[in-house]
């Protein structure tokens, strides 16, 4: 099989969350750890940053990713899902896993995927770590893909385990009270291994100072401790937090020298250096376009609280969904002096425009439903003024479509 042969044989073949939903989630680590064994353990030959929470994660990530390569390291970064290419899931020092490694490793291994029958997670699990391991990685950035006690990245052993915060999504999977998504998140706390987490949330901080005590690991609330304003090149307001969770984390982080130089100009380079799409992005400057992959009601509710902050004439907002996203929660905080571009991301878990705007206009709301987030876009962009604002967002596959 050649390279694309190869990714649609992974993506067709194997139950992958972010297109099918619950379904294709498993109940335990069991396939992991007999995967792991079967590339004779791979995650134990390098150091790692294990980083979970319900939003800002992939920021995080990425940001220690930077300045640890800043400070001259081979830093290995596995975050999910991608964008555009399944390869960007998997990078070194910002360079993408190569075509060939892909599909050598499918193919050395197709015969154990099919007999075990993998979830598209697991297999694109141990696919990092086996290509980090080879490659000896001074240290790697792995992100949790979802929840965390048992999510497939919960085999390795990490220098630091960072919680970024909580959030209510995934409920139908995680709970639905953040103490009980937050008992799921602190399932990566290990035995005396340090814990960071980004932000104090009275509901959620007895359950982390509770998981932390009973592992005897070190407990850190990034927001209690750095108190400066770190300048980077991530452009929403959001992202002050998950530069001061990154900022913690690495100060606790041992064995590794990282300079006060590398930090800021770490910080500075997030983009350039990891290639992070995708986050305040701006495509666009007349109309000025923004897109955001924050999806649930606390990225959301940063996302607007920036946007009514800014200056324009009229707001845009191209809008896609998944299936299992709460939209009567959502709904308060969307603004209804917008113009909606109603649209279906172009997944099996996709929400039909038709549906997604009938609960809109309900609710007094304005718009028009497009049969693709393409169509939607340029309908937004031959509506709008040079003075107008065009947001699109509400999913990671709708941003996906548009960048």
């Amino acid at each position: 099989m050649n390279y694309k042969e190869t990714v649609d044989w992974m993506f067709q073949q194997l139950p992958m969350y972010q297109l099918q939903g619950k379904s294709a989630l498993k109940k335990d680590l069991d396939n992991i750890i007999k995967f792991a064994e079967h590339l004779n353990n791979p995650q134990r030959y390098f150091k790692s940053i294990h980083v979970g929470g319900t939003n800002g994660k992939g920021s995080v990530s990425h940001a220690l990713a930077s300045v640890l390569q800043e400070a001259g390291y081979k830093v290995g970064l596995y975050t999910s899902p991608h964008l555009k290419d399944f390869r960007e899931r998997i990078k070194i020092n910002g360079q993408e896993v190569s075509e060939a490694f892909v599909i050598n490793f499918i193919e050395t291994n197709k015969p154990f995927l099919e007999s075990n029958s993998l979830s598209f997670f697991e297999m694109t699990v141990g696919m990092a770590f086996d290509y980090f391991s080879k490659a000896k990685v001074d240290i790697a950035v792995i992100e949790v893909g979802l929840g965390g006690r048992l999510d497939s990245t919960n085999i390795i052993r990490p220098q630091v385990s960072v919680i970024t915060n909580i959030g209510l999504d995934h409920v139908k999977i995680l709970g639905n009270t953040y103490q009980a998504i937050a008992r799921e998140k602190a399932g990566i706390i290990k035995s005396n291994i340090p814990v960071v987490v980004g932000e104090t949330q009275e509901e959620t901080e007895p359950v982390f100072k509770n998981a932390a005590e009973a592992n005897n690991a070190p407990l850190y609330f990034a927001d209690q401790l750095i108190k400066r304003d770190y300048k980077t090149d991530l452009k929403g307001n959001y992202q002050k937090r998950n530069i001061k969770t990154a900022v913690q984390t690495l100060r606790v982080l041992g064995n590794f020298n990282i300079l006060e130089k590398s930090l800021k100009d770490g910080l500075l380079k997030i983009t350039n250096n990891t290639g992070l799409k995708g986050r305040w992005q701006i495509l666009g400057t007349y109309p000025k376009i923004i897109c955001d992959t924050g999806h649930n009601l606390e990225a959301l509710t940063y996302i607007f609280g920036q946007i009514e902050n800014m200056q324009f004439n009229e707001l845009h907002i191209v809008l896609g969904l998944v299936k299992d996203k709460d939209i009567k929660a959502i709904l308060p905080i969307m603004p209804k002096y917008a113009t909606y571009y109603f649209c279906k991301p172009n997944v099996p878990r996709g929400l039909e425009a038709k549906i997604l705007q009938a609960q809109f206009l309900s609710n007094d709301f304005s718009g028009e439903s497009y049969k693709s987030v393409s169509h939607a876009f340029e309908a937004a962009k031959n509506t709008a003024s040079k003075q107008d604002l065009i947001f699109v967002g509400g999913s990671t596959f709708s941003v996906a479509e548009v960048i």
